[in-house]
């Protein structure tokens, strides 16, 4: 049989600016498009069902980024663990985690709907969500959500695996499958009147599409790997290993869902058309952090592959290109969107009041986006390398230390139209924590497989990661 060429990417070689942008450049576009099904989700609401439909909408992220940040934590351990295998070309190990950490989806994934289905509204009335059609509303978007929720784990996780071999064209592939029937579908639930139902339907069909296409495509074209969903395939001590780098991630991502909530009580607890213009106004900084998280998974991945070859020059030389490349993007981007804001915040909403909601948000992050640029790229080194502990301290000292508490401070002090500068205040306490971090070099000796020669290697072990 002929073997199939993949679009894995060897970055132990190479310019660090040309590698760090290839790899960005579909990862951002691919981003795009997972972005855009949930940005369509907001206009379609807005526009067709109402204001309160969209706050319904935009207040259950948080609670379903929290349930499941867990095991997105699991996927960004074993990202690690790939790119790291595969600079060190252990074809064996690079297998084995992807077997070890989809048989743990598979099991985990029951456990996580049912609680996810159960404590939906319970964690609605934590956050203040308006008792006006928007409680009701929103909770019957997170129940379908969480439903299918494991078709957003599944694309996450054959996400990191293709990421870690250095590939992110295929995942543009399953990304603009996803959006493609999430418009349509979109457009045909709510012009038959199923609601914010029909738009959650919609997403959860989209979304375990793209997965199982996903799975189709890498057995089919990474022919080493062969992923099968319903064989128990595990390793203790991957597993322990994927943990160890997970959790903390994990751990941050719940933490900082967490403190979101905290952050949209307060927001919610303005009424519903503020409520609105402040979800509207983060899905348009959404898309202008895109090119912040798109360069920081490339760092990942970069970090990961040279750690694993030993090669710690070139780690040196991508984070000063990664930082470089970034920061230029979210300063561009910034100076583009920012005289914008009321054109953009109108695709969510006519109101006049929820339009200068969005637009009080969306003017005070934009100026000091480049602070959040320089915090996800150092954080992104230190994760690549395997110290996962303080990226996740200055993500949550940096939130609950600063943003919320100042939020809430400013809010009693200014008024509301101003709690969103507490946003570059936690960015620039983050970057301090990750830059004594990054400076003090600990990071350097994380890495979790034992460097080899690549010289040393016959060809035909290396056929599986041709490029």
């Amino acid at each position: 049989m002929k073997k199939l060429r993949s679009n894995a990417t060897d970055m132990t070689s190479g310019s660090p600016y040309r590698l760090l942008f290839l790899f960005t450049a579909p990862l951002l576009l691919g981003n795009v498009f997972q972005q855009l099904y949930n940005m369509v989700d907001s206009i379609v609401v807005g526009n067709f069902i109402g204001e309160k439909a969209l706050a319904a909408v935009g207040t259950g992220f948080p609670i379903t980024f929290m349930m499941s940040s867990l095991f997105m934590g699991l996927s960004t351990g074993a990202t690690i663990m790939i790119s790291q295998y595969y600079g060190a070309r252990d074809i064996e190990q690079v297998r084995a985690t992807v077997n070890t950490i989809y048989t743990s989806m598979m099991i985990g994934i029951i456990p996580l709907t049912i609680v996810g289905v159960l404590c939906s509204r319970p964690l609605l009335l934590l956050m203040n969500v308006p008792d006006d059609g928007t409680l009701d509303m929103a909770d019957t978007y997170m129940v379908v959500i969480f439903v299918g929720m494991i078709g957003t784990l599944g694309f996450n996780i054959n996400a990191g695996i293709l990421q870690g071999l250095g590939d992110s064209r295929t995942s543009l592939l399953f990304l603009s499958i996803a959006a493609g029937i999430n418009i349509v579908l979109d457009l045909v639930f709510t012009l038959c009147g199923m609601g914010v139902f029909g738009v959650a339907f919609a997403t959860i069909i989209a979304q375990i599409a793209s997965w199982l296409f996903g799975v189709y495509f890498i057995n089919r074209h990474y022919t080493f790997l062969h992923i099968q969903l319903f064989k128990i395939q595990f390793q203790r001590s991957l597993f322990k290993k994927a943990i160890q780098l997970g959790i903390p991630s994990g751990i941050q991502q719940a933490l900082f869902a967490v403190g979101i909530m905290a952050m949209q009580a307060l927001v919610n607890s303005y009424g519903s058309t503020f409520t609105a213009g402040f979800n509207g106004a983060n899905k348009i900084d959404t898309f202008v952090f895109l090119p912040i998280q798109s360069m920081s998974s490339a760092v990942t991945t970069y970090v990961g592959q040279n750690v694993g070859a030993a090669r710690m020059e070139r780690v040196r030389r991508g984070t000063r290109a990664g930082l470089i490349l970034c920061v230029v993007a979210s300063v561009a981007i910034s100076v583009v969107v920012y005289p914008l804001s009321d054109v953009l915040m109108r695709m969510f909403s006519q109101s006049p009041d929820v339009i200068e909601a969005g637009v009080y948000y969306l003017h005070a992050l934009l100026p000091f986006y480049f602070l959040c640029a320089i915090l996800f790229i150092l954080s992104a080194v230190l994760r690549g390398a395997g110290s996962m502990i303080v990226p996740m301290a200055a993500s949550l000292l940096s939130l609950w230390l600063a943003r919320v508490p100042i939020a809430y401070w400013i809010a009693g002090v200014w008024g509301k139209e101003f709690i969103y500068y507490s946003y570059p205040i936690s960015w620039a306490i983050g970057i301090l924590i990750v830059l004594v971090a990054y400076l003090h070099g600990g990071w350097k000796k994380k890495a979790i497989v034992a460097p080899t020669n690549r010289e040393e290697q016959p060809a035909d072990h290396l056929s599986p990661f041709a490029n």
